[in-house]
């Protein structure tokens, strides 16, 4: 038994096939070519008929890539501008939140004891000593026109507390002419509900009798040292 065998397309309708792709293409190339050169023709003849177009259309386009070219630099300004912005943004917002957390005091080192302080490391410790305590708004004042006033404070119960330090030596106490010129100021000027003389050394009975008749609490070297330890009242209490 013999397989049938498949008829073979003539050889002529392959070769009419091609001939027609190929007479497309030229075609289709000619029409190309054709449309191509007429529009050539008429930009030349538009040129030779008014050549200020050629001008026209030159300074367009020139402004063209210009305006492109400051339009990119614009965006790339602007987003330079954008990351300052943002960078500026977080700084700010990490002082503002660096400001809303209340800086605690550093109390000066009173191991040595007081005396070995200066009249400036004196004043920072009393305040450390009003914060410790639960005073709030603790603020060192002392110095040239201070007007008497070295640390001022708002007690837990919300009493205004004036403090004047003095470092003397044991052997310096405080007389009635440092309590009347705290007297004269605290209360007027600075406008304190609870007056505070505190020493490292001690007062003289004059001072003492000044103190009462004013109301102003005097802490002399023992009970600065009992405040300190925690063995002691507070002065504003």
């Amino acid at each position: 038994m013999t397989a049938p065998t498949l008829p073979t397309p003539p050889a002529n309708r392959r070769r009419r096939f091609d001939l027609r792709s190929t007479t497309l293409f030229f075609v289709f190339l000619a029409v190309v070519v054709s449309v191509v050169g007429f529009a050539v023709r008429m930009v030349a003849g538009s040129v030779e008929r008014r050549p200020a177009w050629v001008f026209v259309l030159v300074v367009v386009g020139v402004a063209s890539l210009l305006g492109l070219r400051r339009r990119l630099h614009v965006m790339r300004a602007a987003r330079r501008a954008a990351a300052a912005l943002d960078e500026a943004a977080r700084e700010a917002a990490d002082e503002l939140e660096a400001l809303s957390i209340p800086r605690q005091r550093v109390p000066a080192d009173v191991a040595g004891g007081y005396d070995a302080l200066t009249p400036e490391e004196f004043e920072e410790a009393i305040g450390a000593l009003c914060e410790r305590d639960g005073c709030s708004a603790v603020d060192i004042v002392g110095g040239a026109g201070d007007l008497g006033a070295d640390v001022l404070a708002v007690t837990p119960d919300g009493r205004r507390v004036v403090l004047q330090c003095k470092h003397y030596g044991d052997a310096h106490r405080v007389g009635s002419q440092d309590l009347q010129r705290f007297g004269g100021t605290c209360f007027t000027v600075h406008e304190a509900d609870v007056a505070v003389l505190v020493t490292t050394s001690h007062f003289t009975e004059p001072a003492v009798e000044y103190a009462e008749q004013c109301g102003i609490v005097c802490v002399d070297r023992e009970g600065l040292q009992a405040w300190t330890d925690g063995t002691g009242q507070e002065p504003w209490r």
